[in-house]
């Protein structure tokens, strides 16, 4: 396919400065910043004139007006690509997308150590029992030491809720730093490719049966949505820890705390919440055996840097006709060929 001179809008900030760096070495694009500050005319009026959208991943960070909904995509009738800042794409909806012919990109992989590192430390901070350590101390209350008796990682069963990027990468770090037996759950694989991921793959009711700690890395869907609530909550093991740093939304955040204030649950890693930030009076941010973070597993300069790369060529590729990289609906393809052109032949 023949190049484009391909413009590409984004609102306020990149995801990283590298994003910014790889796209100026590229003479195909030009890269145009819009504001909020300056209302919603002059917002819409700069992404019309755009071949791509560079969109923000999290969905309370965005206004709704310019998440990529079919009201948006109505409004850019030259738009040709819509690619998240992260490996999320929340504010796209990816079936509207497909029907107007425009490609939707993410930057899976491009956060996945630094997810998977944090998923792996929230683990160990809920076995050494660290943040109730912590208030005690800081109460003046851990004259007995024996009182915060913790577990250790090496040789439990770990479940994985989805073993793409990020969970083979954690399957990885936990089998061959701690011995770890890993079971997934991941219905896009065959036990051939969980094997080859270091994972054995079962269904999700033995998964929760037989898992010393559950982690959950899945995209939110349709089919993940309310996936962990009360039913699977209570199929764990009694003692189990919960960890997710996938997507608010997969777990129940009510069934959660009935779980840990029963004691069944015993303790949970949380870094994503149904709403983000959570309130401050949010009831697990003040439970004990909680550890919670604001969405940060991925916020490393190094994961940031390289998901900034990404989009920036997947934007590239666009411009120059070739293979999109991180596509997310392949089946938009032969909508987004024959669009692209018709915008080379005028």
């Amino acid at each position: 396919m023949s190049r484009l001179r391909f413009r590409v809008g984004y609102l306020d900030r990149p995801m990283h400065q590298s994003f910014l760096d790889t796209a100026s070495a590229a003479p195909e694009l030009e890269i145009i910043r819009l504001s909020l500050a300056d209302g919603a005319e002059s917002i819409r009026a700069g992404l019309a004139s755009c071949q791509g959208y560079y969109v923000q991943a999290a969905r309370d960070e965005l206004p709704l007006a310019w998440h990529a909904t079919p009201a948006l995509l109505a409004s850019l009738p030259g738009l040709l690509v819509v690619s998240s800042y992260g490996a999320g794409y929340d504010t796209v909806d990816v079936p509207a997308c497909t029907a107007a012919g425009v490609a939707v990109l993410n930057q899976a992989g491009g956060n996945a150590e630094g997810v998977a590192e944090h998923a792996v430390g929230m683990m160990l901070t809920l076995l050494k029992r660290m943040p109730e350590a912590q208030q005690a101390m800081r109460a003046g209350g851990a004259a007995d030491r024996g009182a915060f008796m913790g577990r250790e990682l090496a040789g439990r069963t770990v479940g994985l809720i989805g073993l793409g990027h990020v969970g083979r990468r954690v399957a990885e770090i936990l089998r061959l730093a701690f011995g770890c037996q890993v079971l997934a759950c991941d219905p896009y694989l065959s036990a051939a490719d969980c094997a080859a991921r270091g994972a054995t793959k079962v269904e999700l009711p033995a998964l929760l049966a037989a898992s010393d700690i559950v982690s959950v890395h899945c995209p939110l869907e349709a089919e993940t949505r309310g996936l962990i609530g009360a039913e699977a909550f209570a199929a764990m093991r009694p003692g189990a820890i919960f960890v997710t740093t996938a997507r608010g939304h997969i777990h129940d955040e009510a069934a959660l705390l009935a779980a840990l204030q029963s004691g069944h649950i015993a303790g949970a890693g949380l870094d994503v919440w149904e709403r983000e930030p959570p309130p401050a009076d949010h009831p697990l941010l003040a439970h004990p055996r909680v550890v919670s973070t604001p969405h940060t597993a991925g916020v490393t300069q190094e994961s940031r840097a390289r998901v900034g790369r990404f989009a920036a060529e997947g934007f590239i590729a666009a411009a120059r006709g070739e293979a999109l990289p991180r596509l997310v609906n392949p089946e938009v393809l032969p909508g987004y060929e024959r669009r692209r052109a018709q915008l080379a032949m005028a």
